[in-house]
């Protein structure tokens, strides 16, 4: 990668992770709002999927803004989002379409669109990595990783 590319990549990752950073710091200051939530979409085991949820949203969002770990994280966020994407966003849009609700089932259709989004961009981070301004990056000077990286 050239040093433009990895500027990208650096400025890629923190846009990216921003909107986990800013939805799980919102989870974590409201608590029963969002078990809240998640009980009224059927979620089993709330209280586990909560602080699932705040670990995803702000420890795997930090990981990806320093480039720690990040293909790997990236898959893993990537998994975690289909179902959230599925339940929060997609079973809401068609039960909006059923009962004629075209406001909700526009604003549905653009979340999931918009998540669809966010899980391409976690799969180019899976699949070309961190860059070089990352602590992955970092490993890869020394040549500690380069063959697992060339792959």
């Amino acid at each position: 990668m050239n040093q433009t590319n990895n500027v990208g990549a650096l400025v890629g990752r923190f846009l990216l992770a921003l909107i986990f950073l800013i939805s799980g710091f919102h989870k974590l200051m409201n608590p029963s709002g969002t078990v809240q939530l998640m009980s009224s979409h059927g979620i089993p085991l709330v209280w586990l999927a909560y602080l699932a949820t705040v670990v995803v949203e702000l420890g795997f969002a930090f990981l990806v803004m320093i480039g720690f770990r990040t293909r790997i994280v990236a898959i893993l966020m990537l998994l975690w989002f289909i179902p959230v994407t599925l339940i929060f966003h997609v079973v809401p849009y068609r039960d909006a379409v059923a009962h004629g609700q075209a406001q909700m089932a526009t604003m549905q259709a653009a979340n999931y669109m918009k998540n669809l989004s966010i899980m391409g961009g976690l799969l180019l981070l899976a699949s070309f990595g961190a860059g070089a301004f990352s602590f992955d990056g970092r490993r890869t000077v020394d040549g500690a990783s380069d063959a697992r990286h060339a792959a």
